[in-house]
Parts: C-alpha cells; structure tokens; sequence
C-alpha cells in the first residue's frame, strides 16, 4: 500500500468518525432539548404566569422547538450524494472497487462537506438551545418574583 494510498485511508477514517460523533452529540442534545421543552411545559401549565413571564417562556420554547427542527434536519440521511453508500448503491460489485481506488479523495471531499454541514447545524442548535434556555430561566425568575 502506498503512503498516499495510507493517508487517504485515514483521512477517509478521520471523516467518518467525525460524522458519527456528530451524530452522537446530536441525539444527545436532541434527548436534552426535547426533556426541557417537557418539563418547561409540565411546570409552566401548571403556573400563574406574568404576561412577562409568558411572553419570555414563549420565546424560550419557539427557540428550542427551533433547535430541534435543526437537530432533525442534521440527523436526516442524504441520500442524494454522490460519495459513499448512495454512490455504491447504484454500482456493481466491480465498479465499486474501481471506484473506490479511483475516487477515494472525492469521497473524502464529499463526505468532509456532510460534516462540516452537520457540525454547523449542531452548532446553531447548541446556540439555539442556550438562548431558549436562557429565557426560560428568565421566565422562571420573572413568575418567582412575580409571586413574591
């Protein structure tokens, strides 16, 4: 095996593993984001809010429902892509070696982009998710002194 042939290998292997953890940190905080719009729901139904309180509250949740359309939309297969399975799904057995010799750089490429764009959908979700919880805090704060 060339070095060439090695690095590409690794890199291919580096990729890979960056979308799987990306999909990891995605289910995790997906889990995350929907127990908080549970429990922000189940405490705030049961709640006198302040119109302050609501208005915030609402806020809060409309960016975590928000989060969590882009923690789905990260995790949605890509089934139109040129590189890997969906390219070696419509190849036989002997074009798919030939083209795995021959285009292992462009899968790469290809496959670097799909993280590269979940790792951006991950981090708007994650942006989302603090801000959204941020105001329902402020919400939570504005209903405990609003009852004092």
């Amino acid at each position: 095996m060339s070095a060439t042939h090695a690095n590409l290998t690794a890199a291919y292997a580096e990729v890979k593993a960056e979308i799987t953890r990306t999909d990891t940190k995605t289910g995790l905080l997906l889990a995350f984001v929907g127990a908080v719009l549970a429990g922000a729901w189940t405490l705030a139904r049961d709640l006198p809010l302040t119109t302050p309180a609501y208005v915030v509250g609402s806020a809060g949740m409309v960016l975590l429902v928000a989060a969590a359309g882009l923690l789905l939309r990260s995790t949605r297969p890509n089934l139109r892509g040129r590189h890997g399975f969906p390219l070696w799904a419509t190849l036989t057995a002997e074009e798919i070696t030939t083209a795995v010799e021959r285009d292992l750089a462009a899968d790469i490429a290809g496959l670097s982009r799909l993280a590269v764009a979940k790792f951006t959908s991950l981090r708007r979700a994650v942006d989302l998710t603090l801000t959204g919880g941020a105001l329902l805090i402020l919400a939570a704060l504005l209903t405990a002194g609003g009852a004092l």
